[in-house]
């Protein structure tokens, strides 16, 4: 799976805990391997995100992305459940 990350989820990575970091890397791990790992409990959004999708990191924290191709997607957004309130 090849990840393209935008300049928001590199700014809003650079912002969490190093503890969040290194669980965010392990699952990107999982993610590359199979998106849809029970693990990652992987979820298309609804409403105005509903052409994105979403994996959880930990109880807290979310990964925002778009699949471009089956081989191949962009990571928008990256922090605490707040973060689908900033795409209103």
């Amino acid at each position: 799976m090849i990840i393209h990350y935008s300049s928001k989820f590199e700014r809003e990575y650079h912002k969490l805990s190093l503890a969040v970091k290194k669980i965010a890397e392990e699952k990107e791990e999982v993610f590359r391997e199979d998106p849809f790992s029970p693990r990652l409990k992987t979820h298309k959004l609804s409403g105005k995100l509903k052409d994105f999708w979403s994996f959880s990191i930990n109880d807290k924290h979310r990964i925002i992305f778009e699949f471009t191709s089956k081989t191949e997607v962009y990571f928008h957004s990256v922090g605490a459940h707040s973060i689908y309130e900033l795409w209103d």
